[in-house]
C-alpha cells in the first residue's frame, strides 16, 4: 500500500497528458480569464497536491502495466478519464477562448479540467495500491476543484430558489 520505488512509465504518460495541453493553454488562457480572487488555502493545497502527484506518480513502478486482472479495470477506467480530458482539451481549443467556454461541463462531468485529471489519478494510485497518490489526489482535488468551482460561480452565479 506505500507503493514500490521504481520508475513509472505510466506516470510519465500521464504527466505529458497533463503538461501539453496545459503548456499550450497558457498562450492560449480565456480572454476574461482573472485569478486575482482565488482562495489562497485552496491554491497552497492545488500547488501541495500538484507536486506529490507528480512525485508520486513517477516515483512508485506500481502504476506500470501488469498482467491483466480484475484490477487491471482500475487502470483502465482511469485511462480513459485521461482520454476524456484530451477530448475536453480539444473542445476548448476549438472554440472560444472564453472562462463559460473552459468551465463548462463535459460528457456530464462538472469542471472538467479540473475534476476529469484528478479523479484519473485517485483511480491511478487504487490500481497501484499507492496511498500516497490517493492521498496527494484528494489534496490536489480540494485545491484544483475548489478553484475551479469559484470560477464557475464568478461566471454564473447561482441563483437562489423561491
Amino acid at each position: 500500500m506505500l507503493g514500490h520505488l521504481g520508475f513509472s512509465y505510466v506516470g510519465l504518460i500521464y504527466l505529458l497528458m497533463l503538461w501539453i495541453p496545459n503548456s499550450i493553454w497558457s498562450k492560449n488562457k480565456p480572454v476574461d480569464y482573472n485569478i486575482t480572487h482565488e482562495n489562497k488555502i485552496l491554491l497552497l493545497l492545488e500547488r501541495v497536491g500538484q507536486v506529490c502527484c507528480t512525485s508520486s506518480i513517477l516515483i512508485f513502478n506500481d502504476f506500470n502495466i501488469s498482467p491483466f486482472s480484475a484490477w487491471s479495470l482500475w487502470l483502465i477506467a482511469s485511462f480513459l478519464l485521461m482520454i476524456l480530458y484530451e477530448i475536453w482539451w480539444i473542445r476548448y481549443f476549438n472554440n472560444e477562448y472564453t472562462e463559460e467556454n473552459f468551465y463548462r461541463s463535459f460528457c456530464g462531468v462538472p469542471c472538467p479540467g479540473a475534476s476529469l485529471p484528478v479523479t484519473a489519478f485517485l483511480l491511478l494510485g487504487i490500481y497501484g495500491k499507492v496511498i500516497w497518490l490517493i492521498v496527494s489526489a484528494f489534496i490536489l482535488g480540494i485545491g484544483h476543484i475548489g478553484i475551479h468551482i469559484q470560477h464557475l460561480k464568478a461566471i454564473k452565479p447561482i441563483k437562489p430558489i423561491l
